[in-house]
């Protein structure tokens, strides 16, 4: 005999039993949150982000996930929930720079932080950088390929923000907010994660051409500076930067100084109809 379907208003009471559910872990999550701010004093503290650990929460979101809900509405719930409770640890404002346009920037920032943290937004990566500079834990969004002005070396002083994230981590073809940007900020030591590390450069000898000597190693950013005939570049590398440094000597580039600017978690790529 063919199995009696369910009630509509059985599975909506069931819909409200988990909604419920839900919201009720929420507040739990809010309760320990509360008792973590207690322990760790958060609020003392630089940014209160911490990147390895929410790159390990995304890569098992998307280990576990399955079903009908899209991995991007999921995606972007976890999100919404981590930058939520790291703002009510450390409340902090996204600053970003809009010169890559304002709604690839924007759907980025939201998508990734929510809508609690306030957005300031800036006409170029120096302003946005000189901003989380001047915060104790505020987050600075630029777009991972800007290259307008060497906005980089405003990270190399010891005590200057670093690169701490390249944005979006769970990476694929038709990500809602796909813009590639870096994030920023003071980092807390115990946070980082180094799977690439990235690279203010200053070289001599660099051409358009020399570029490609890189390509296999490194990805990398350049603005030709013409009065040392060279330029500047900001190399992000899984691995060994010496590496870097001699494919650019084989292809007849002097690298000046290199400083670490930064570094991040490994991308997590997954097929675009996940």
């Amino acid at each position: 005999m063919t199995k009696k379907p369910p009630a509509l208003s059985d599975l909506r009471r069931e819909i409200d039993r988990i909604d419920e559910a839900m919201h009720r872990l929420l507040m739990e999550r809010g309760d320990i949150i509360d008792t973590l701010i207690k322990v760790k004093n958060t609020q003392e503290s630089g940014s209160a982000f911490r990147p390895a650990r929410e790159a390990d929460m995304m890569r098992r979101l998307v280990e576990r996930h399955k079903g009908i809900l899209p991995l991007d509405t999921a995606e972007s719930i976890w999100r919404t929930i981590i930058s939520t409770f790291t703002f009510v640890q450390a409340p902090f404002s996204v600053h970003a720079d809009m010169t890559p346009g304002d709604a690839a920037m924007r759907d980025s920032a939201r998508f990734h932080f929510g809508f609690t943290a306030p957005l300031v937004t800036h006409i170029g990566a120096a302003g946005a950088v000189a901003a989380v500079n001047a915060s104790k834990g505020d987050i600075g969004l630029v777009p991972a390929t800007s290259a307008s002005g060497a906005w980089w070396q405003m990270l190399e002083a010891a005590d200057a923000p670093k690169i701490i994230a390249r944005l979006p981590f769970v990476e694929r073809a038709d990500h809602p907010a796909g813009l590639p940007v870096f994030a920023i900020s003071h980092p807390a030591e115990d946070a980082i994660v180094r799977d690439v590390t990235v690279w203010s450069v200053r070289v001599s000898g660099w051409t358009a051409a020399t570029g490609g000597a890189l390509g296999p190693l490194a990805e990398v950013v350049a603005v030709p500076d013409k009065t040392l005939d060279g330029a500047a570049l900001l190399v992000s590398v899984a691995g060994d930067f010496e590496h870097v440094a001699s494919a650019l000597k084989k292809a007849g580039v002097t690298v000046r100084s290199h400083t670490l600017v930064g570094s991040h978690a490994t991308r997590y790529t997954v097929d675009a109809r996940a």
